[in-house]
């Protein structure tokens, strides 16, 4: 997705009679084949010979099996970037083990960082290793390997582990873990585990939420000037279980909205915790047209970061999400092959054409 949001021409190769799974396929082209005939590794590999990138999502070996690995494909194309992201990465006992984001995280140290005091670990959905250390340090990866290939003229692999990127993700709690101030409590009981009052949400009157996040001294006094209170009345750094109970008391006193007519324009770090249902009409968020309609009338996330000559453009405003297969004749054309060997290839179950459902 950010691949084609910043510009990249994107096909997906798909299994023939596959369902769509994909939800952020709007941008990319499909082409539906089927891998296990020789033609079809065959056509694979032509459109592999002039392509920049290939992205490789199955566990090791999978690739190798058909044919289709590295050593396949780069033997004839020298200068292709051949991105292999996996869970545990290519070596290893976990090599090919099935996994999960859940997994991976585990794996990295970070879920253990994750929770409620004196609750067990709660794992961030599948957002750290799935799209952080996952996929967009994949694409970060294969932004190098097409930047350093301008001096060498030369392809490379990259080997994305899931465990290993939400590992990298996370280097900034590894090298801060020996500041006592910070770290060194359990679970929940640190600065930013939502251990002290100052970092933290709190419930609303109308069931809505704030984010506290006042870290430093200067913020935290206008925290206190806002709640018309004194450091004695809530001191920063002392009791952190009295200070929480208090701001529960507190904010529960107000509404989201009247908190924000309270808090917006300072420095005391309270913001509203906004939902998918008011993300983009937010004051802020709708100034910097921060989220827009897509296609499959879904709200979407404009690209980021923002670029001041080539932005990203979401492809998700511009195209519809694709169907498995649906435009198989396009690319073969695209890629010289005639129309004979076009229909030989659909008739022969080689590859497989979609139709788009019909909206009559």
């Amino acid at each position: 997705m950010v691949l084609a949001d910043f510009g990249a021409s994107v096909i997906r190769i798909d299994k023939a009679g596959t369902a769509q799974l994909d939800s952020l396929g709007n941008g990319k082209r499909s082409i539906a084949i089927n891998l296990k005939s020789t033609k079809g590794v065959d056509i694979f590999k032509r459109l592999c010979n002039q392509c920049d990138v290939v992205i490789d999502p199955y566990r090791k070996g999978v690739m190798e099996k058909l044919k289709l690995g590295p050593s396949d494909l780069m033997a004839t194309n020298k200068k292709l970037i051949y991105a292999r992201i996996t869970g545990f990465g290519q070596d290893g006992p976990y090599a090919k083990m099935a996994g999960h984001d859940i997994n991976y995280v585990g794996l990295s140290g970070l879920l253990s960082l994750f929770g409620r005091y004196k609750e067990k670990p709660t794992p961030p959905v599948n957002f750290a290793a799935d799209f952080g250390g996952g996929g967009l340090m994949c694409a970060f990866g294969i932004v190098m390997a097409l930047y350093e290939r301008n001096t060498s003229q030369k392809g490379q692999i990259i080997d994305t582990s899931m465990v290993e990127g939400a590992a990298y993700l996370g280097s900034w709690f590894y090298k801060s873990l020996k500041l006592p101030w910070l770290w060194g409590q359990p679970r929940g009981k640190n600065i930013l585990d939502t251990g002290a009052h100052f970092y933290d949400t709190y419930e609303t009157k109308d069931g809505q939420y704030m984010a506290v996040g006042a870290l430093e001294s200067q913020f935290y006094a206008v925290l206190l000037e806002k709640l018309e209170l004194s450091e004695d009345d809530l001191p920063h750094f002392a009791d952190f279980e009295k200070g929480r109970e208090k701001l529960t008391e507190i904010f529960q006193t107000k509404t989201q909205k009247e908190w924000c007519e309270i808090f917006d324009g300072s420095d005391a770090c309270v913001t509203p915790v906004l939902t998918f249902d008011n993300v983009a009409s937010h004051v802020h968020n709708r100034s910097q047209n921060s989220f827009a309609m897509g296609k499959d009338d879904l709200l979407i996330p404009n690209p980021a970061p923002r670029l001041s000559r080539t932005p990203g453009i979401s492809c998700s405003i511009q195209s519809p999400n694709i169907h498995v297969g649906e435009h198989s004749v396009q690319i073969l054309s695209e890629f010289k092959y005639s129309q004979k060997e076009i229909k030989n290839f659909i008739e022969n179950g080689v590859v497989e054409q979609a139709m788009k459902n019909s909206k009559l």
